[in-house]
């Protein structure tokens, strides 16, 4: 094994520790601040009565139902907002008509708060699943197509080029030099996206659900549980980190080029 391998290798597992070590620090300073009176305690628990509310929620089995529920409504709203985003983005960005006629489209609805658009989607798909896999779909769909665009755009002509020296067909040329030559961006794009969407599916089930960590924070909320308020919101931290670190991985194994740049 070669210096710059291993120096690679330290680096990896120095950003890992980091990436622990940040979390914990700020729980712990928090832990301080409260225990010497330093923040008011109705508002801002110690993690020390958070984790005991955690705890009492795991053993009931209150936040497992809660978390499996969101995390279906998330993984369904994705493949639906996802999938299309990315056959899009990518068609956009090697077709210049497709992208003159979409873009603008993309351009005038993105900037609109997806959270504001809630009770159109209550009013079309009512109050059951629908609504909230829509609004996760929706979240997802912008962030998705626009780095899908912009992952071919970057790509070098040349590539293009040589696909159309050697007869390329459109599905040649979408599986052998768009898709690869944009996966870091799509990456990017998917990471925006599964963030965007958790905190859209929290919202979504705010209103009218039964189930859900966002229905877990909304109902401890209107009961001033605070700890429980707070068991919520660390769900919704834990998941968006794991999600965050799986796709980490999956970036590391699949552009490994971009790993060791």
């Amino acid at each position: 094994m070669d210096l710059d391998e291993r120096a690679r290798r330290w680096e990896r597992r120095r950003d890992r520790l980091i990436n622990v070590a940040s979390p914990l620090g700020l729980v712990l300073a928090w832990e301080v601040a409260a225990q010497l009176g330093l923040i008011d305690t109705r508002f801002f628990p110690a993690p020390s009565s958070v984790a005991v509310a955690l705890l009492a929620s795991v053993h009931s089995g209150e936040l497992a139902n809660h978390v499996l529920m969101s995390l279906q409504r998330l993984f369904i709203g994705f493949v639906l907002g996802g999938v299309p985003a990315l056959a899009l983005g990518i068609v956009m960005g090697i077709s210049r008509p497709v992208r003159a006629f979409i873009d603008p489209l993309i351009a005038a609805t993105y900037p609109i708060p997806k959270s504001s658009i809630m009770p159109l989607i209550l009013l079309v798909f009512g109050l059951g699943e629908g609504s909230k896999i829509i609004m996760v779909a929706i979240g997802v769909f912008y962030p998705v197509a626009i780095n899908a665009t912009a992952g071919v755009l970057q790509i070098n002509c040349i590539y293009l080029d040589v696909g159309k020296s050697f007869n390329a067909g459109r599905w040649d040329t979408f599986r052998t030099i768009a898709l690869p030559g944009a996966l870091p961006f799509i990456m990017t794009g998917v990471k925006l996206g599964v963030g965007l969407g958790l905190v859209l599916i929290a919202v979504a089930e705010m209103v009218g659900a039964k189930s859900g960590i966002g229905y877990m924070i909304w109902s401890a909320w209107e009961t001033f549980s605070v700890e429980r308020m707070y068991v919520g919101l660390f769900a919704i931290a834990m998941i968006g980190f794991a999600l965050t670190a799986a796709l980490n991985e999956i970036e590391r194994r699949i552009i490994p080029w971009k790993a060791d740049s």
